[in-house]
C-alpha cells in the first residue's frame, strides 16, 4: 500500500529528474578523478546518452532500475499504465542502442544499483573499452 495520497505521489513523480541523477553524478565524478573527460547529455544520432566520450565514440547510459525495467520491481498501483510506460522505455533503449551501434558507437549501459554497489567495476569496464578503442 502506498503511504502517500495520489496528489503527493503525483508531485513526487513529477519532481524526478531525467538528467544529472545521483547515479550519473557518481559515475561522472569517478571518471573525472581517473582523468577521463566527457560530455554529458550530448546529442548523438537521435538520442542523448548520459555520458559521451566523443574521442572514442563511446556512449554510456546510467539506467534507473525502476524506469528501465529491472525485474526486481513490481508495480501495485496503476499497473497497466506503469507497465506500459516501462515497456516503452525498454523499447526506446533498444532502438537507441541499435542506432548508435549501427553508426559505429560503442554503447555501455549500467544499472543504478550496479553503479551504487560496484562503482569500480563500472569504471574499469569503461577504461577497458577505452583501451580497446585506442588499439
Amino acid at each position: 500500500m502506498d503511504c502517500m495520497t495520489s496528489e503527493q505521489r503525483s508531485k513526487n513523480m513529477k519532481a524526478i529528474k531525467s538528467h544529472d541523477t545521483k547515479i550519473e553524478v557518481i559515475l561522472r565524478k569517478a571518471l573525472w578523478h581517473k582523468g577521463i573527460r566527457y560530455r554529458k547529455n550530448f546529442k548523438v544520432c537521435s538520442c542523448k546518452p548520459d555520458i559521451v566520450l566523443t574521442k572514442y565514440k563511446i556512449a554510456i547510459f546510467c539506467d534507473g532500475d525502476f524506469w528501465h525495467g529491472n525485474d526486481k520491481y513490481t508495480v501495485k498501483n496503476n499497473a497497466k499504465f506503469w507497465n506500459e510506460k516501462i515497456r516503452t522505455n525498454v523499447e526506446r533503449d533498444l532502438r537507441n542502442t541499435i542506432e548508435l551501434r549501427d553508426n559505429g558507437w560503442t554503447v555501455l549501459r549500467f544499472w543504478g544499483t550496479e553503479i551504487k554497489k560496484d562503482l569500480d567495476k563500472c569504471v574499469s569496464e569503461i577504461l577497458n573499452t577505452i583501451l580497446t578503442k585506442r588499439r
